[in-house]
């Protein structure tokens, strides 16, 4: 519990909401009673006020997000308020963590004490939205503009000594913090005087140019999000307006951005990365098994970046080739990355080779033996797999989870090949594997529990959002992917060329198009792909064009030509006039004369055709809950955080809309009026009124 004490004629103020003391109601209430009661109290002369256990305080408390308690009075502002009043001299005591509505209390007081390491943040921008509670005014006037620009416009924290040239701390405590505190609180209390207010002081305007320059960098790196742009607006009220007619144009922008999807979308993510860790059938106690050692199969550009992050955790991985040279590439190749990463200041070349030697490289199975996790990295075809999971079976320790990085088959079969189903589970990374936060995870029928828990834990340790996907052909993430992949290829049959449909669905956020995306990843993947469901699934209709394309190698930025032409050692898109080529000679082999297209028939013909199988996927209980599918494609699939994945999107739009503009794409002549049927779940929620999430 929070807790009240004296020491000597200083009262202490001990905020106790573990783990992180968050701005909660009751944490509110007890700071600002505690405030009053001190002040009024003749045998104080001082105030302190600190966090217990290990931080200050990390801001607001996500459990009272959108409920009455977030809102209910005290506010934070209204404790800020009595802070300022306060009669008496008020230390902040600084430890471990102050973010948010914490650091915006510490702000508040007239002293200020940090520990060395202690976390400084205002990090509101990354839920689309601003300081509330004067953060933004307050900032500047204590650490200067140019860096509370850049610590509010993106939301990073920064470490106390860091600001030594600054008046945010007024001084510095290596040991006993509160000691320290108390002293520096009776010290100032026995001075007298008026104390020091952050509100009273005077930032240095940096001038017109600063800020324009300062608006032009936010509004070209955040493209889209709503949030910078005013937090930069908010930043420069501070030296160009009067305190509280800065307070009031903050609060402003704040209310303002409370409001928009955008900042509704990020929420959705902020939750959703929470929410995604949650197994309902797993309970929180599932015992978990060790994972001090790990192997990887396969020194490519996959199994090398898979490696990268046991090695970064710093757990020891043994990485299998079955060729000397493939296993020499891997191996440079991973420390090519290292070193790069330290040539920009990253990491020391001390560093590079403490990572280094967690690898070991080895020809045989053998050496795989007493790892506690194996991940196969091997080409994706179901008898490869078989061949490498039964010789896991023979050598793997018991216990050890054997893991496949398969993006497509059937894990279920798998994990058939062994004598140990229970042990086995997907591990779908994301290239580049060292860079990519998804980790789809894999439940087969059989997984035992205690993997599941482990594998997701061990998401959380390599520093990976880990969501758990049923077994079907491509799971979450390429089974929808195939769907919007399929319309992409009907829009260019109709008229739309590449670069239209690329640009009309980055510009509304996504990091690249369809057909950039099939040139990075290599268009012959998908081609694979494609050849075996015109065995497996003949009803199913694509177009032919992208196995046209593939036809004349043109494989994507490997091979300098895909949907694009490329140059050497340049990755810039130029449009093909071998493509526009083909395009048109396949038109009229089809007999369609193509017509102009609208981007927003574009996006929404590629939005909906995500939304609809990520319908069926929840339906058939594939995915557990809509936000899993919307943090598999803001985490996976290049789909930004403002636009809140394609589940939340859909919602947004209204799914009776959606619905409405299904059917009116079904009557296009060039439709498959079968791939616009609406999913049962979606026409069952668009007829209620109700919506995924």
């Amino acid at each position: 519990m929070s807790k009240y004490a004296m020491q000597g004629d200083v009262a202490v103020i001990t905020m106790n909401n573990p783990p992180m003391n968050t701005m909660s109601h009751a944490n509110r209430s007890f700071v600002n009673e505690a405030v009053i009661a001190a002040n009024a109290d003749a045998a104080v002369k001082a105030i302190v006020i600190t966090g217990g256990g290990k931080v200050f305080s990390s801001g607001a408390e996500i459990k009272e997000f959108n409920t009455p308690a977030a809102t209910a009075s005290p506010a934070l502002g209204e404790v800020i308020k009595t802070l300022e009043a306060s009669a008496k001299p008020v230390v902040a005591a600084v430890h471990g963590v102050a973010m948010g509505g914490g650091l915006e209390l510490a702000l508040s007081c007239h002293y200020r004490l940090g520990a060395p390491g202690a976390l400084i943040a205002l990090p509101e921008v990354k839920l689309g939205l601003l300081p509330g509670a004067g953060g933004t005014q307050r900032l500047p006037r204590l650490v200067g503009v140019e860096q509370a620009m850049g610590m509010i416009v993106s939301g990073n924290p920064v470490k106390s000594e860091k600001f030594a040239a600054a008046t945010l701390f007024d001084a510095m405590a290596d040991t006993d913090l509160v000691a320290a505190a108390v002293k520096f609180a009776s010290d100032a209390a026995a001075q007298g005087g008026t104390y020091k207010r952050a509100r009273d002081l005077v930032a240095a305007n940096p001038g017109a140019e600063f800020f324009a320059q300062a608006k032009a960098d936010v509004a070209k790196q955040y493209r889209g999000y709503p949030a910078p742009p005013k937090c930069a607006a908010a930043v420069e009220a501070a030296v160009t307006m009067a305190f509280d007619d800065g307070l009031k144009f903050e609060r402003a922008a704040f209310m303002d951005l409370v409001a928009t999807n955008e900042s509704k979308a990020m929420r959705h993510y902020f939750f959703g990365e929470r929410t995604v860790a949650k197994i309902p059938d797993v309970p929180d106690d599932t015992p978990l098994r060790a994972v001090k050692s790990a192997a990887v199969i396969g020194a490519g550009t996959m199994g090398g970046g898979i490696a990268m992050n046991f090695i970064n955790a710093g757990i020891p991985v043994v990485m299998l080739e079955m060729k000397q040279e493939a296993l020499d590439k891997g191996v440079g190749t991973i420390r090519k990355n290292y070193e790069n990463t330290a040539k920009k200041g990253r990491m020391t070349m001390d560093e590079v080779e403490k990572r280094m030697a967690l690898i070991t490289p080895t020809l045989s199975y053998n050496d795989l033996a007493q790892a506690d996790i194996v991940v196969e990295a091997v080409f994706e075809d179901m008898a490869v797999k078989e061949t490498v999971f039964r010789k896991l079976d023979e050598v793997m320790k018991p216990g050890a989870i054997l893991a496949s990085n398969t993006s497509t088959l059937d894990v279920n079969k798998i994990a058939d090949f062994t004598k140990r189903p229970q042990d086995v589970i997907g591990t779908h990374f994301f290239s580049p594997a060292n860079v990519m936060k998804l980790l789809e995870i894999v439940r087969g029928t059989l997984t035992a529990k205690d993997v599941l828990a482990t594998t997701m834990k061990l998401s959380k340790t390599i520093k990976k959002i880990g969501v758990v996907s049923g077994v079907c052909d491509g799971f979450i993430g390429n089974r929808m992917i195939e769907q919007y992949s399929r319309q992409a290829g009907f829009l260019l049959e109709e008229g739309a060329s590449p670069e239209q449909v690329d640009k009309a669905i980055e510009r509304i956020g996504f990091a690249m198009g369809p057909f950039r995306m099939g040139d990075l990843a290599g268009n012959d993947v998908g081609w694979y792909i494609r050849k075996r469901r015109y065995v497996e699934k003949p009803s199913i209709r694509y177009s032919k064009t992208a196995d046209l394309i593939c036809e004349q190698g043109r494989y994507g930025q490997k091979t300098s030509a895909g949907w694009y032409d490329y140059k050497a050692g340049d990755r810039t898109p130029y449009p093909s006039p071998v493509v526009q080529e083909i395009l048109e000679k396949h038109r009229k082999e089809l007999g369609i004369t193509p017509r102009q297209i609208g981007d927003e028939e574009i996006v929404e013909r590629l939005m909906y055709a995500l939304v609809n199988e990520g319908a069926l996927i929840l339906e058939e209980g594939i995915a557990m809950r809509a936000v899993d599918i919307d943090m598999i494609y803001m985490s996976g699939y290049g789909v930004p955080s403002y636009l809140g994945g394609p589940m939340f999107y859909a919602d947004r739009k209204g799914l009776a809309n959606v619905v409405a503009s299904m059917q009116g794409f079904a009557k296009n002549p060039q439709a498959d009026p079968a791939f616009w049927k609406p999913a049962p779940l979606l026409a069952k929620l668009a007829a209620a009124g109700k919506t995924f999430n």
